[in-house]
């Protein structure tokens, strides 16, 4: 019995490297303020990172399974810049002053979370078989460095009487770009794509969260708090892969924003929400 169906295989192989700084500047508690500043410079490169198909954005298999060297790139899981500052400040104006004045008037605290981090990199890929070897899902594009960045173009095949042809037509000997301006441009059957993996940037991460708490204290044992935490309190529109706190994948099932020659290349804004403000109130006693 032979079985002519395609057989995939995945070797349990693969490499990684990281490098890593991390500084954190904190202020301890005191006269009703603290904050925490944590910065971070990273850089991590390997050429496997999701073997397990959870993502489009990086193929699970290799442009060339018999040159995993060439997949050797920064990982779609790097993010070189990363700055987080959470400052917390108590309002306490009447400290001093009677039950009524501390606790309805006063007695707040303030908690905000701002992150930049710089954004992560997705693979642009041409969606056909490039390299002839009966797998197209990891064949990348062709760069044109001086092209204009975030820009694609598809490609037209010529014989050897510069006609154009169809773009299985055997009789192509060259491949022209439709647009010869674009940074990224599909390569035909037979091509040999330049492209990296993870070249086209997607969202940086601006986010500001914020909470408001309002204490009373009922007893010296008994506390009640009431507030509200607003997550992206700005609404900053931020088409990220995942979450705007996590460095995650997104399991995303369409990869036309990833093919120069498709109308929606690089229009990732259509395909990942945008992380919208969030608001959830809160309450809690304490006894």
């Amino acid at each position: 019995f032979t079985n002519s169906a395609s057989i995939t295989a995945l070797e349990p192989r693969g490499n990684s490297q990281y490098h890593g700084l991390a500084l954190q500047l904190t202020k301890r508690y005191s006269k009703n303020f603290s904050y925490l500043a944590a910065y971070t410079w990273s850089h991590l490169m390997d050429d496997s990172t999701a073997t397990a198909n959870t993502t489009l954005l990086t193929p699970r298999r290799p442009q060339d399974f018999r040159n995993l060297r060439a997949e050797w790139a920064d990982s779609i899981l790097d993010r070189r810049h990363r700055l987080t500052v959470a400052p917390v400040l108590d309002v306490k104006p009447f400290a001093t002053r009677g039950w009524a004045m501390k606790n309805l008037v006063g007695n707040w605290n303030l908690a905000f979370t701002y992150t930049v981090e710089s954004p992560e990199y997705a693979t642009v890929q041409s969606g056909v078989d490039s390299n002839l070897n009966n797998d197209n899902a990891g064949d990348r594009a062709i760069v044109n460095p001086s092209g204009i960045a975030g820009t694609g173009s598809g490609v037209t095949g010529f014989d050897r009487n510069g006609n154009a042809v169809a773009a299985s037509s055997a009789a192509i000997v060259a491949y022209v770009a439709n647009n010869p301006n674009a940074r990224y441009i599909v390569a035909g059957l037979g091509a040999f794509a330049t492209g990296g993996r993870n070249t086209l940037p997607l969202d940086p991460i601006h986010n500001l969260d914020v909470s408001v708490r309002k204490v009373f204290n009922l007893s010296e044992a008994r506390r009640l708090e009431i507030g509200a935490q607003f997550y992206n309190l700005l609404n900053h529109p931020q088409f990220t892969a995942g979450y705007t706190d996590d460095a995650s994948l997104a399991k995303n099932t369409n990869r036309n924003f990833l093919i120069p020659s498709n109308a929606q290349f690089g229009q990732y804004q259509q395909f990942f929400n945008s992380n919208s403000r969030f608001i959830q109130l809160m309450a809690r006693f304490t006894f």
